[in-house]
């Protein structure tokens, strides 16, 4: 019964943290695209927990990443009609949601299951509570591109979109020659029960996850020129993602899983000493 009320109150607050950030935006599209972010979520729970299934949570993700950046695109274009740094900021976004989507739900079909999931969402609460993080993670990370777009001139367009999109691109590239590397990495029956140094594995242990947290760092900075006043509370989006990669899921989980598999090995003691977690020791 505790555990059921703590699961219920931390859906609140990551409901109430996330809109938070969006009233302070004082744009309504941008509350509006959280509201459904987070309804997204909760509407997809329902199948899910009655069909006992985690197969969809991670396309899912994916989608409300494009809905959003659709819904706010064309609420601009609407009544502003077309936005050059909007298209790019907005496809950007797309683009990463789609490619990331379909990785993991095709790594998930191909694996059956995500063991992550298998005491998750025998429960209701906490199952629901996951969902919820979800939408959070989405409001959230998206916050300041959404706030961008939304502004009353746009995404505009100067040397700092054009960094931005660089600095973008560089994590798209990471994030994804890492999924590919360690994904031949893992169809190969030879290295069944080892694990990935190779490649941009040998420069750091998580780096996709370094790719990830460069582009939203990216994403961030295109959308600077474009905020005022409490909205650039929005640019928690980088440190946002960096703490939860980090700290909550991501790194953290796998480190310790990590250890347990392949502690005992000197050559996993050797990788852990020479290989920064990310890009610093």
């Amino acid at each position: 019964m505790i555990k059921n009320l703590i699961h219920l109150v931390l859906s609140i607050v990551a409901f109430s943290l996330a809109y938070s950030i969006a009233f302070l935006t004082e744009i309504e599209i941008v509350k509006n695209a959280v509201l459904y972010s987070f309804l997204i979520q909760w509407i997809l729970f329902v199948p899910a927990y009655l069909f006992q299934t985690e197969k969809f949570y991670d396309l899912s993700g994916s989608f409300t990443y494009v809905f959003i950046a659709c819904y706010v695109s064309y609420n601009y274009y609407l009544f502003n009609g077309v936005n050059i740094g909007n298209i790019v900021i907005a496809g950007a976004i797309i683009i990463w949601a789609i490619r990331l989507g379909s990785f993991l739900f095709f790594r998930i079909k191909k694996a059956g299951e995500d063991r992550r999931f298998n005491e998750i969402k025998t429960s209701a609460t906490r199952f629901f509570m996951t969902w919820t993080l979800q939408g959070m993670w989405v409001s959230i990370c998206s916050a300041c591109a959404l706030t961008a777009i939304s502004s009353s001139k746009g995404v505009e367009i100067n040397s700092l979109l054009y960094i931005g999109l660089a600095i973008f691109l560089v994590g798209f590239l990471v994030e994804v020659i890492a999924d590919n590397q360690k994904t031949k990495f893992r169809s190969d029956p030879e290295n069944k029960n080892n694990f990935i140094s190779s490649g941009l594995w040998s420069f750091s242990r998580h780096p996709n996850y370094l790719g990830e947290i460069t582009l939203w760092l990216g994403i961030s900075i295109m959308s600077i020129s474009s905020l005022n006043e409490w909205q650039f509370i929005t640019l928690i989006s980088p440190v946002f993602t960096y703490v939860l990669l980090v700290y909550i899921s991501g790194v953290r989980i796998l480190e310790v899983s990590g250890k347990e598999r392949w502690g005992h090995l000197e050559s996993y003691q050797e990788y852990l000493k020479k290989t920064p977690s990310l890009i610093f020791k």
